[in-house]
């Protein structure tokens, strides 16, 4: 939670203590924050990337921990390549007069402009909640000319 607040430092010091005994949402943003339990996503639900220049490629790499293959989808649709996750889970427990059902959904989509890439050559992996995608780049066009002799 952010606030816009002037600054004065003596009120704020006041204000803050007695804020923080009562802002109940403070306190459970800062346990879940980064730093205790790390987030494999940006705020906005984006996966977050890591894209490596290897030379005659590029590397790709998000983590995905506990998504299933079967529920990543990568296509490349003329210069564009999307990497959609879409799992929906549920799990149902039954003891004696109790039933409890969980329901766990996780739908993203990340796309890539990728206009110097060999779109017949991408490769995929995943394994162990890592994909890697390995993208070759195009061969730099030649010039395409010739010498016009003079008569």
């Amino acid at each position: 939670m952010f606030e816009l607040v002037p600054f004065n430092r003596r009120r704020n010091q006041i204000q803050s203590r007695n804020r923080d005994i009562f802002d109940f949402d403070r306190l459970i943003n800062s346990f879940f924050n980064d730093s205790v339990f790390p987030s494999y996503f940006s705020q906005s639900g984006q996966m977050k990337v890591d894209i490596r220049d290897e030379g005659d490629s590029f590397v790709l790499e998000t983590d995905l921990p506990g998504i299933k293959k079967e529920n990543i989808n990568i296509e490349i649709d003329e210069d564009r390549l999307t990497i959609a996750v879409n799992q929906e889970e549920q799990d149902e427990e039954t003891r004696d007069n109790y039933l409890c059902r969980e329901r766990r959904s996780c739908v993203m989509r990340r796309s890539f402009n990728i206009d110097r890439v060999d779109a017949d050559n991408v490769s995929a992996t995943f394994e162990n909640g890592l994909l890697t995608l390995t993208l070759p780049k195009l061969e730099p066009a030649k010039p395409i000319g010739r010498k016009i002799e003079i008569e």
